[in-house]
């Protein structure tokens, strides 16, 4: 059996090992594969049914394993999250239409490593308001990863998430954020989008993560549908997602989840 390696810090974070990397690397690749791999199977008449059925085909044919499937029940290899829902969209009959925009997140197990990451996708012609939140959304991330150094908070990686996308006149939610992972699926810190720069854990070296924002177009207040899955915006405006997986290094960030085609964000 496998365990974890490292240590935890005082806040019960994992710092891993300098070997740790690798297994990151090659779980984060094959999620990043499949949602290269996806983008051609998203048009106007699909249905997110069938995209779920695609990656769950494409997990087992790399021999690994769906980290989404069984947990807490939920039964799909992917959340896909369409239009005003913020996440955790579960698959089905929904056909997606002409401009529909979507998050599609695969969380992958390879070898006892979790790789998850999310992306922004669209059905048809992009309009230039939801092209707009989607930009704004990446932009967000990547500035969140910026900020995420040893030394740093993160409240920095929070603060520099919400000063962008409020700068944008877009709002972040509060309701859901990032998590540690590793050899675990969810584990410390909360990773939350919006904070104070200075507050939080400090950033070390061996640190594993994901920084996930969620942007609304309108407010950030969310509500849970009856299938105690599906999130959606209060004032059904817009919502994008994109996420990432990464370690702390010696000077920055190693993000496990880059899209080998440079595919990340093909919006902009």
């Amino acid at each position: 059996m496998q365990t974890n390696s490292g240590r935890l810090t005082k806040d019960g974070i994992r710092i891993h090992e300098a070997a740790d990397f690798a297994g990151m690397h090659a779980a984060g690749q094959l999620a990043a594969r499949i949602l290269d791999d996806i983008g051609t199977h998203v048009f106007p008449g699909q249905t997110t049914g069938e995209l779920d059925r695609l990656i769950t085909q494409w997990v087992a044919d790399a021999g690994a394993t769906s980290a989404t499937i069984g947990y807490k029940g939920y039964k799909h290899a992917s959340c896909i999250s369409v239009n005003h829902v913020v996440c955790h969209g579960i698959p089905g009959d929904k056909v997606l239409k002409e401009g529909d925009i979507l998050n599609i997140d695969v969380t992958v197990i390879v070898d006892g490593w979790f790789g998850d990451t999310s992306r922004m996708y669209v059905a048809g012609k992009i309009s230039r308001k939801a092209e707009r939140l989607v930009q704004i959304t990446h932009d967000a991330l990547m500035k969140g990863i910026e900020a995420a150094k040893p030394g740093n908070t993160f409240g920095d990686i929070g603060a520099a998430i919400q000063t962008y996308a409020e700068s944008q006149r877009t709002s972040v939610v509060r309701d859901f954020c990032g998590h540690g992972l590793g050899r675990v699926f969810h584990a410390p810190p909360n990773v939350l989008h919006y904070g104070r720069p200075g507050t939080g854990s400090v950033l070390e070296e061996g640190m594993f993560f994901t920084i996930e924002p969620m942007i609304n177009l309108g407010r950030p207040e969310t509500k849970v549908l009856a299938d105690d899955w599906t999130a959606v915006t209060r004032d059904k405006s817009l919502s994008a997602q994109y996420e990432h997986s990464i370690g702390i290094t010696a000077d920055g960030a190693d993000i496990f989840t880059l899209s080998p085609g440079g595919l990340f964000n093909t919006f902009g």
